[in-house]
């Protein structure tokens, strides 16, 4: 079996500095050649420098998607860190939909050669690419979850991650992510509608956190701003603020005027998820 690993940073890969934990590069590469299943040949791929997963943007993406394309042969093992591993399981998940390709995410809340979870996740996750069935997965606390939905439930936990179910992916219409100006925007009690228009303008799209199963405040202002964005093409994906359970639009009156306006309807998505098909669609 051909290994590909995509080692981009995070806590997994990091080591006591002066100023704290930092990343340190080889540790990762050499716990993973530690644990190579026999008769397989490692590839790797490091990112230089080494980040902090808050600073992985659409530009990594394509470096991974990129990476794993010219090793087409390979089952892949990205090493990541937790804080934004929702984003990346949801980029990858959506842009190789179709590609039959076998992605393995793996952090860790405490780095390799802490007594944490790191090397368990590293285990699981190289025990994974065994199993014939194509798809991204994330390998984390002795579970083996879908990408494509993931939420980050705990910030200190060694189970941090839930999956939410999610609707299967086709065939993008982009291979890669363009310099788009996309954000997660929320609604809240008080949000003047002004705030909201404010954001838009400076955004090709967004995705809006709205209440419950499909509603928001009763504002013909915000009705208005919504409506103006949608008619200069501004795409606006609507997703529920909460975790699990999604949308169902006519559900209550309180939401009629939010649905009037031309808004899309991210069902379960995830906000993660949503923002995503919005950059690829």
């Amino acid at each position: 079996m051909r290994i590909l690993l995509i080692h981009t940073g995070g806590t997994i890969g990091m080591a006591p500095g002066p100023d704290g934990l930092e990343p340190q590069k080889g540790l990762v590469e050499q716990a993973v050649l530690e644990r190579l299943p026999r008769s397989s040949s490692l590839d790797s791929v490091v990112f230089d420098p080494l980040l902090d997963s808050s600073n992985v943007g659409p530009e990594h993406w394509n470096e991974i998607l990129r990476a794993i394309r010219a090793h087409p042969d390979s089952a892949v093992i990205v090493t990541h860190g937790t804080d934004t591993m929702a984003f990346t399981g949801a980029a990858l998940s959506q842009a190789l939909a179709g590609e039959n390709r076998k992605v393995v995410l793996c952090g860790s809340m405490l780095p390799l050669g802490q007594g944490g979870d790191a090397e368990d996740n590293l285990d699981l996750a190289l025990q994974a690419l065994k199993q014939p069935d194509p798809g991204v997965q994330l390998a984390f606390a002795g579970k083996l979850m879908p990408a494509a939905g993931l939420v980050k439930h705990h910030s200190h936990q060694m189970d941090a991650f839930r999956s939410q179910p999610q609707a299967t992916a086709l065939p993008a219409a982009k291979d890669e992510f363009a310099p788009l100006k996309l954000a997660i925007l929320t609604l809240s009690p008080g949000l003047p509608a002004a705030a909201i228009e404010a954001a838009l303008n400076t955004l090709d799209g967004a995705v809006l956190r709205i209440f419950g199963s499909g509603t928001a405040p009763d504002d013909v202002e915000l009705v208005r701003v919504l409506e103006r964005a949608v008619t200069k093409g501004k795409r606006i994906r609507a997703v529920s603020q909460c975790e699990a359970g999604g949308l169902s639009p006519g559900t209550y009156a309180a939401g009629a005027g939010l649905w009037s306006t031309g808004i899309q309807n991210g069902g379960a998505e995830t906000p993660e998820a949503a923002l995503i098909h919005l950059w690829l669609n």
